[in-house]
């Protein structure tokens, strides 16, 4: 009795270290969807999905000055995994998001913010522009792009000597799927 006494006191103890712990321990930090990213009212999430890739970058002329080169997005190039971490389908030029189903959507971009990381890539609200085959997202309007991690194009690197070459950039995402709601 007296032992298991010392072990209980021993473990009471360590409760104060412990809480200290996990007082200072990083915990993330949920930000909330900007009000230009937020999908329309008449939608409604359909699908999430986590992102593990490449943003795919080639560095070329510049659209504003020929003359300047610069790292520009060719493609992305991700898996996407559901919640439980199942696979789901894949994410590609289009920008594509394809279900393990077969159906497909493709989206234009038509809002972005900068998001909370300045070493990630923004965040952005895209539009369907199609959506086909029966499945996941058939009947996808809005897509969003959240909590983005890297991805961005390399700081330097794209000169004459390096024109057509091509960098790929570490990046996760997490992308929210809306639908027309009843």
């Amino acid at each position: 009795m007296e032992q298991r006494c010392r072990n209980a006191l021993g473990v009471l103890a360590l409760v104060p270290a412990l809480l200290a712990g996990c007082a200072s321990a990083r915990v993330p930090v949920a930000y909330p969807v900007p009000e230009p990213l937020k999908a329309p009212t008449d939608q409604g999430l359909s699908k999430q999905v986590h992102a593990t890739g490449f943003q795919i970058y080639e560095c070329k002329p510049s659209k504003d000055d020929a003359t300047r080169l610069e790292w520009a997005l060719r493609a992305p190039e991700a898996d996407l995994v559901d919640d439980g971490g199942k696979p789901a389908g894949r994410h590609y030029a289009g920008p594509t998001w394809e279900a393990n189903d077969g159906s497909k959507v493709v989206g234009t971009v038509v809002a972005r913010d900068n998001g909370p990381d300045p070493n990630a890539i923004p965040w952005l609200l895209l539009r369907a522009t199609s959506a086909t085959g029966p499945g996941a997202f058939s009947q996808v309007k809005s897509i969003q792009r959240l909590h983005t991690v890297g991805g961005k194009a390399p700081a330097t690197g794209c000169s004459k000597e390096h024109d057509g070459e091509t960098a790929r950039s570490p990046y996760s995402a997490t992308y929210h799927f809306y639908s027309s709601t009843p």
